[in-house]
């Protein structure tokens, strides 16, 4: 596989903007930032959520969370939850456009943000929400025949809940998806 730049993946993403499915709206709003580390050979940064947490404990996940009144957008729902689980600030991040909203399995509208952070970032985990993060290259991320599918039936209907694993780490559900759009939208 050759490798991917971060000019070819941000230039393959801008250029082929998906199109977005229809869903019915939820009630609920939540974005996740997708963090692309601009290095000669971009990471993705992924979190592992804290064990301690009621729903999805050590899960891997994109830093993010539910939208707060003050946020003005999915946006800035992304960068205000990133800055409190990882310790990333807003001005650190730049933020190159989303893919389509996704529903979660609690019935969420989950917006994930695409965004580029610089190499030198200092991560600070908030323990109560993440348990450690990892890096993960981006080029290997985005190979779709990483992902299996297994489908399930939830509330009478069939869904495919898509698997990968990561050295140490099981990459599956909601997270497994995104990054699986991701790759299927730029076709690295």
């Amino acid at each position: 596989m050759s490798q991917l730049t971060l000019d070819q993946f941000i230039t393959r993403f801008q250029l082929h903007q998906p199109v977005a499915g229809h869903q019915a709206p939820a009630q609920r709003h939540a974005a996740v930032l997708v963090p692309v580390i601009a290095r000669p050979q971009p990471g993705l940064l992924l979190t592992r959520r804290s064990l301690a947490l009621r729903k999805h404990a050590g899960q891997v996940a994109f830093p993010g969370g539910m939208q707060d009144a003050e946020d003005r957008d999915a946006n800035a729902t992304a960068l205000r939850e990133t800055w409190e689980e990882v310790g990333i600030t807003p001005d650190r991040v730049r933020v190159i456009g989303q893919l389509p909203p996704v529903i979660s399995s609690t019935g969420f509208q989950v917006t994930p943000v695409v965004g580029v952070i610089a190499p030198d970032f200092t991560l600070t985990l908030n323990p109560t929400e993440v348990e450690s993060a990892f890096e993960m290259p981006l080029a290997e991320a985005l190979r779709i025949s990483r992902y299996s599918a297994l489908d399930i039936e939830r509330a009478g209907k069939r869904h495919s809940v898509w698997l990968s694993w990561y050295q140490d780490y099981f990459v599956w559900g909601m997270t497994a998806g995104i990054i699986r759009a991701l790759g299927q939208q730029i076709a690295w």
